[in-house]
Order: C-alpha cells, then structure tokens, then sequence
C-alpha cells in the first residue's frame, strides 16, 4: 500500500468506491426497502459519481481536496445518509488543511472527528442502530491495528461484527425507527452500505 494518503491515492479510492458502490446498488436499496424509502443504493451511487467526476480535477492539498469532495456529496445526494457523509468529509477537510500527506496512523483520529461531527449533524447517539455504530467500530479497529496494512481489514472485520451485534435490536433512529419492533432481526442499511464501501477499498 501507499505508505500515506495523498491526493493520488485519494482519486484512486474515490474510483474504488464509485465501482463499488454501482455493483452493491441493488443490495442496498433492498435492505433499505425492509427499514425506509428503498433509495439508499440509487443514493449511495448518485453521490459517488459525483464526487468520481471532480476526481481528476483535485488538488494537492488534502484539504481542499477533501472539501471539493464534500460539496459533490452535498449537491446531488439529497438525504440524510448522503449529508452524513459530506459531514464526515467535511470535517476532516478542515483537519487537514494545507497539507499533501497524512499518514496511515491519523486516519483513525481523523475518522474519529468526522464521527462527531456526524453525531452533531444527525443528533444521534452511539448505540442507536445507525451508520454511526459502523463508523465508531472503524475507528476503534483502525487505533488498535498493530500496522497500516492491518488497519483495513480490522476495520471491515470490526463493522462486520458490529452489524452482527446490532441485527436483533431495534432501531431508535430516522425512518427505521418507525418500523420499532419489526427493525429487530434486520440489518441496518447504513450500517451496511458502510461496510461495503470499505470492502470497495480493498
């Protein structure tokens, strides 16, 4: 792997997820028919190309990089989970700013504000049945990975866990919510649309 991020490596794996996201598409707007408006994969792939258009055009700085990422996500998703993610992004565009690299062992920190920063937007908490619980999983794997290269598949070991542990609990948060009981025994969408965007990365 690349030995930190940088903007060449950020276009590639913005070209990852948009791949991704078309091929999980219809897998994610089927579980997303079981808890809400069926939409999320149309979504997920709205926004991605989005953003993959803007790939070849970013700069240098991370940063800015970061923030021209965000408002491609912003202009076309149109939902809750599409402006959770440009929060995420946005945020950590502002952390670092001005810079051309980041290391490996950052992007957990970094995550981590992205993750309260997505809590404030969305006004919910951990534990609550949401993308959020797949996000925190992430970062936790990433601080406790004993090297760069072990850090994405803790990650996506950790979210598979966490969709597993949440799967006979209610949902207590956004359209889901309503379904009350009947969420139990289903996975959330968000939580899962997280883990096959970072499967995209591998």
């Amino acid at each position: 792997m690349a030995e930190s991020l940088t903007t060449e490596v950020l276009r590639d794996a913005i070209r990852r997820l948009s791949a991704q996201a078309e091929s999980c598409a219809d897998e994610l707007s089927a579980i997303d028919g079981a808890l809400g408006d069926g939409d999320l994969g149309v979504t997920l792939v709205r926004g991605m190309r989005s953003v993959a258009e803007q790939a070849d055009d970013l700069p240098p700085d991370l940063g800015a990089a970061l923030l021209q990422c965000a408002k491609a996500l912003v202009s076309l998703s149109g939902s809750t989970y599409g402006t959770l993610l440009a929060t995420g992004v946005m945020s950590a565009a502002k952390a670092v700013r001005g810079r051309t690299e980041v290391g490996w062992r950052e992007t957990a920190d970094l995550l981590g504000g992205a993750l309260e920063a997505m809590q404030r937007r969305g006004k919910a908490e951990l534990g609550d049945k949401t993308v959020l619980d797949a996000v925190a999983a992430t970062v936790e794997a990433l601080r406790l990975a004993e090297t760069p290269d072990a850090m994405l598949p803790a990650a996506r070991q950790a979210v598979r866990e966490a969709i597993a542990e949440f799967r006979d609990r209610a949902a207590r948060q956004g359209r889901a919510r309503m379904f009350g009981e009947n969420s139990v025994g289903k996975d959330d969408p968000g939580m899962v649309a997280w883990l096959r965007l970072l499967e995209g990365l591998a």
